[in-house]
């Protein structure tokens, strides 16, 4: 395995996850930088900052978690609250695409808080798999739930590492609501630990690691590359690389899916949607509007020898 210090002047490379290892501490890890995705999902709506901040922790969050998950689909995290803030939501596939968004209470003009413990006693914090399933069965899916009793995302996380995988875990995230950087990029990062199960490691190597965890704030997880981010934490624990992975925005969401929508409400019901001039559809995962003009509409509803299946929601 190739340690980091076998080449220190490493470039920077923005996107991406990055696995590995602190073998002597018994120690795995995920680093994961975003820059352009983020910027994808964060131009989808004008949320609030509170919001986006916490929208583009939890896209970093999804993405870290396919680290060391056996993804061949697709993860998930979502938060649900009763607050402001209803959901939020993130998602990651085995191939590196993300997605996310969030959800306001209509007509609550209270304002959001970064605090988790605002969002009401029924919060609760979902992780959620869905793996093809083999032979053309139907997709497997695990979801694990937690309570929510922490004030931040790394918090909750943590404790859902500890209640649902009983695998003792350290997560720092962060993000960039507005542009601060020199080049006008906004950014979200994650770093993520966990102790190997059973008894790899020295025998403090996990307080030993998490004591140089603590050094990290916000701020260096966001600006520092991330080689030269794990050399300065862990260079005595001669950190080993396991393999990196880009990563990119993508939403499954097209205009010809909500075309196929709209042919499924019938030709009566997609033209009672247009309004000012048009029918606008909204995708709920990653915000993209779509725009249909009268003339598109009836164009839907024209004879055609091979109609679109409708697909059962927009996604």
């Amino acid at each position: 395995m190739p340690s980091i210090t076998d080449n220190p002047t490493a470039p920077a490379a923005d996107d991406r996850l990055l696995r590995f290892l602190l073998e002597h501490a018994g120690v795995r890890g995920v680093h994961v930088s975003l820059t352009d995705t983020w910027a994808q999902i964060r131009s989808r709506d004008h949320y609030p900052l509170a919001v986006a901040e916490l929208l583009g922790e939890a896209a970093a969050a999804a993405a870290l978690f396919t680290g060391h998950a056996k993804v061949d689909g697709r993860l998930s995290v979502q938060l649900r609250g009763d607050g402001p803030l209803r959901t939020l939501f993130a998602e990651c596939t085995a191939a590196g695409t993300l997605r996310g968004i969030a959800q306001l209470a209509e007509g609550d003009s209270r304002p959001v808080s970064r605090d988790l413990r605002t969002f009401g006693p029924e919060a609760v914090l979902a992780i959620t798999i869905e793996n093809h399933g083999a032979a053309g069965r139907d997709p497997m899916r695990y979801q694990g739930i937690v309570a929510l009793s922490s004030d931040a995302l790394s918090g909750a996380f943590e404790q859902y590492f500890v209640q649902s995988e009983q695998l003792p875990t350290r997560l720092l995230l962060a993000a960039d609501p507005e542009p601060r950087h020199p080049r006008g990029e906004i950014r979200a990062a994650g770093l993520m630990l966990q102790k190997l199960p059973g008894d790899a490691g020295d025998d403090d190597g996990w307080t030993r690691v998490g004591a140089l965890f603590d050094t990290l704030g916000p701020n260096e997880l966001l600006s520092v590359p991330a080689e030269t981010l794990l050399r300065r934490l862990f260079h005595e624990e001669t950190p080993a690389l396991l393999g990196a992975k880009p990563l990119r925005f993508a939403c499954s969401c097209s205009r010809e899916r909500v075309a196929s929508m709209l042919q499924s409400l019938g030709a009566e019901e997609a033209r009672a949607a247009v309004i000012d001039g048009s029918a606008t559809v909204r995708c709920e995962f990653c915000g993209q509007t779509y725009l249909f003009a009268p003339a598109d509409i009836d164009a839907l509803f024209t004879s055609r020898e091979h109609p679109m299946e409708a697909p059962e929601r927009l996604q």
